[in-house]
């Protein structure tokens, strides 16, 4: 047997410890039984282990991210007070999980996870509560099967929405098996069955469409100029509808990457942040005059069906369609896909993205104003603009 790796723990060592090929443990020399545990994709916890009648119980913690190396010591010692007197801490931790239903490990998932680490639990919430708690809220979390899993979705027709649902699950099972959060789940009942296949959608407001969804939105409320605004910015709904007063500067929309919690700004989805120009005509709509209350994806989403069922349009439109019809124009106005990646937050990658920030103000400031001014002339139904050019005699 190699010898047992034994160090006294410093925040800096346990940041700074790198994985090996295997899984390995790092003991503390200053609080008997405190184990790093390290595994080799990179994932860290803190351990407690003691004998119990003869066998080796491993006590989990947390994820070295969740508590500081004081609070594990802290917590380790409790845990080795309680075994002097004789108790079974893991032992007694297990017959508590077991008891537990699948909605009690949701709680625990969002609680002690999702909520701090997942920007898009919300959405994942939603689907849990509507999909998967009716079906397996009272069952306990190991008897749940693959057959189940299947079966789930097969009954949500969506097929977009069902591998959405199937990833939710899939997180949850994940983080209870690393996190060892219930007795008896060693196996993600959700890995190795089959995603819906789908295409990637394509569609966008043609120009025939357009003046009959502005004219829709309009009678949407707050809802519809929130859709008017992602048509005239081409920005993410999930973040047009978090736009914050205290992000606009000069003109400019600056969203920061990471999110701001004292404000209800979840951040980009790419984690960058962003600065977009926004145009006179989304200005001018009611959203854009300093109106900022939140309105959920979902209730876009909702209103977006109500507008295609009123207009009777049978290929649904999305909000993000609305996005990607805004891409369309500024390609079709001849600015280009490097400018279209860049107004709407694409990652390009390279280096050079990090420190050309505001190389492209004016052309983008011209670009959004060109776009928007189109959009809005097409909906509004204005001719284009003559064009007068000088003869020579």
């Amino acid at each position: 047997m190699r010898p047992a790796n034994k160090t006294k723990l410093t925040q800096i060592y346990v940041a700074r410890i790198s994985p090996q090929p295997k899984t390995f443990c790092a003991w503390d020399t200053e609080q008997k039984g405190l184990a790093l545990l390290v595994r080799p994709n990179g994932y860290k916890a803190y351990k407690v282990a003691y004998a119990f009648q003869g066998r080796t119980r491993w006590y989990h913690l947390a994820a070295v991210n969740e508590i500081s190396l004081g609070q594990a010591r802290r917590l380790a010692q409790e845990v080795m007070y309680q075994k002097a007197q004789g108790k079974d801490p893991q032992g007694e931790k297990r017959a508590q999980r077991q008891s537990g239903t699948f909605a009690d490990l949701v709680e625990s998932y969002f609680s002690q996870h999702a909520e701090k680490a997942n920007r898009s639990w919300k959405q994942a919430r939603y689907l849990i509560d509507r999909h998967l708690l009716p079906r397996w809220g009272g069952l306990v979390p190991s008897a749940i099967t693959r057959a189940q899993v299947k079966a789930l979705m097969r009954e949500v027709t969506a097929p977009v929405l069902a591998n959405q649902t199937l990833a939710a699950a899939s997180a949850i099972f994940s983080w209870a098996i690393r996190e060892e959060e219930v007795a008896g789940v060693t196996v993600n009942p959700c890995l190795k069955v089959k995603r819906n296949v789908v295409t990637s959608r394509e569609r966008i407001l043609s120009d025939s469409e357009l003046p009959k969804f502005w004219s829709a939105f309009s009678q949407q409320g707050l809802p519809g100029e929130t859709l008017k605004l992602i048509l005239l910015t081409g920005q993410r709904p999930g973040e047009v509808s978090a736009m914050k007063r205290e992000h606009i500067r000069d003109g400019w929309w600056e969203m920061p990457g990471e999110p701001v919690a004292e404000l209800g700004w979840p951040g980009t989805k790419n984690g960058r942040s962003h600065r977009v120009w926004l145009p006179g005509p989304a200005v001018e709509q009611p959203r854009g005059a300093m109106r900022f209350p939140s309105v959920t994806k979902l209730k876009l989403s909702a209103t977006m069906g109500a507008v295609c069922a009123q207009l009777g349009v049978t290929e649904k439109v999305t909000p993000h369609d609305l996005r990607r019809t805004h891409g369309t124009f500024v390609t079709r106005l001849g600015f280009g896909r490097e400018a279209m990646n860049r107004i709407q937050n694409h990652v390009e990658g390279g280096i050079g993205s990090v420190y050309d920030r505001y190389g492209y103000a004016d052309e983008t400031q011209r670009i959004m104003e060109a776009v928007a001014g189109e959009i809005v002339r097409l909906a509004e139904g204005r001719p284009a603009e003559a064009k007068v050019v000088a003869l020579r005699a």
